[in-house]
């Protein structure tokens, strides 16, 4: 039922469809405000084109813009790829982590012009009512939550769209361009359409939007030398450079040459399969780079935790318990490996692939002097291991033994 005392709320604007028709509908149902709040998180250009004045056409009263870039790559994305958090091995969570950054500072906004309630686009079929729900909840569990999609009459995009024709505000979506897709600086995804059929071929057109197919890639690799300092990208190429830029760089260079593509079915939270097509090029190279050197630097002990920690955290984003104690811990561990996560990696793209040809690092455990095969200066014998292999088999013999008996 919904609540008639709400009058001034806060939407999660992105411009698309759902939030588009969004606005007008809270005016008609709770007789409210509404102030779009929209997060720049790295959109393309032409997402962000006019977005204050598409929300006020809609009906908006205000629309805040805020660019959270800088703060969603060190304080959300680095996390993730220095924890190797990568959901059913496949998705690099771009959505999913996007979530909680965009719940904060909404929350933040309502919090400060004194609004009643909270709202999102997100449908009731999906994993980003939970994230977002999760977030209100633990920052602001003193506001309300309006989801329309659980709450109102449409039941597809198509009547969305006749509603927003309705009301006379355009849209860039038809029927033939349905797809939902979600885009940061991090990755875009894109689902429904034609991909709801898994029969369906993703090369089909219009589904990928920022990678090049690997067949259609470049034919010259590109080499980049980049060096890492405490889990961050340093510089490329012996230039320093920012985060912003080495994530664009990483993006414009690997979508040239098809890296960072998946067509994935993966399971949601609600317990429905979808399929999504993710392209996430930079966050592939820079996870790449991350990991190389973990096997440089970590132990067998440590490299087996980080993995456990990464498969955790992965869970942990994807369904939404960014404001919890249990993220805190797994990140005090995440930032402890990562301050060790310094080191120079020579790698190739090309192709779809990312090729890691030289690594160093000043953490290295790596010692030649001990792994060659050739005679060495230093005290390790090959005898040595007799011992220790008599030892960690030892409750095999036991076991063998007394078979026999």
């Amino acid at each position: 039922m919904k609540n008639k005392n709400i009058k001034k709320v806060v939407l999660a604007y992105s411009g698309g469809l759902d939030t588009s028709a969004i606005i007008p509908w809270i005016k008609e149902n709770y007789n409210a405000e509404v102030i779009a709040f929209v997060a720049n998180i790295g959109q393309s250009k032409e997402e962000l084109k006019n977005i204050e004045k598409k929300a006020i056409v809609s009906g908006a009263s205000e629309c805040f813009i805020k660019d959270l870039r800088k703060e969603f790559i060190k304080y959300y994305l680095y996390p993730l790829l220095q924890s190797y958090a990568i959901y059913e091995n496949n998705y690099f969570l771009g959505t999913a982590i996007a979530r909680p950054i965009i719940a904060k500072k909404q929350v933040e906004l309502a919090i400060k012009i004194n609004a009643d309630a909270l709202c999102h686009g997100s449908t009731g079929k999906g994993n980003d009512q939970i994230r977002f729900e999760s977030a209100y909840t633990s920052l602001a569990p003193n506001l309300k939550i309006i989801s329309p999609w659980r709450e109102w009459k449409f039941t597809s995009r198509i009547d969305l769209l006749k509603y927003l024709k309705k009301n006379k505000i355009k849209t860039n979506y038809s029927k033939d361009k349905i797809y939902s897709k979600d885009e940061n600086i991090f990755h875009t995804s894109t689902e429904g359409g034609l991909l709801e059929n898994v029969w369906n071929s993703s090369e089909k057109k219009n589904i990928w939007s920022l990678t090049k197919d690997s067949l259609d890639a470049v034919e010259k690799p590109k080499y980049l030398k980049v060096k890492m300092l405490n889990g961050y990208v340093e510089s490329i190429n012996n230039k320093k450079i920012s985060l912003l830029k080495s994530l664009k760089k990483f993006n414009k260079l690997g979508s040239l040459h098809g890296i960072g593509r998946v067509d994935f079915v993966e399971n949601r939270l609600i317990g429905i399969k979808s399929r999504g097509c993710y392209e996430t090029p930079g966050g592939t190279i820079i996870s790449k780079i991350i990991q190389s050197l973990d096997q440089l630097i970590l132990d067998r002990d440590c490299l087996r935790w980080k993995n456990v920690i990464g498969s955790e955290f992965s869970y942990l984003v994807y369904d939404g318990k960014w404001f919890t104690p249990f993220r805190k811990v797994l990140q005090k561990n995440i930032k402890f490996f990562s301050k060790l996560i310094s080191g120079t990696v020579f790698i190739r793209l090309y192709k779809g692939n990312v090729t890691v040809l030289k690594k160093k690092s000043k953490n290295s455990l790596y010692s030649k002097e001990f792994s060659t095969f050739n005679n060495s200066n230093f005290s390790y014998k090959h005898n040595y291991a007799d011992g220790f292999i008599k030892l960690f088999t030892m409750s095999s013999l036991i076991r063998s033994i007394k078979k026999l008996n």
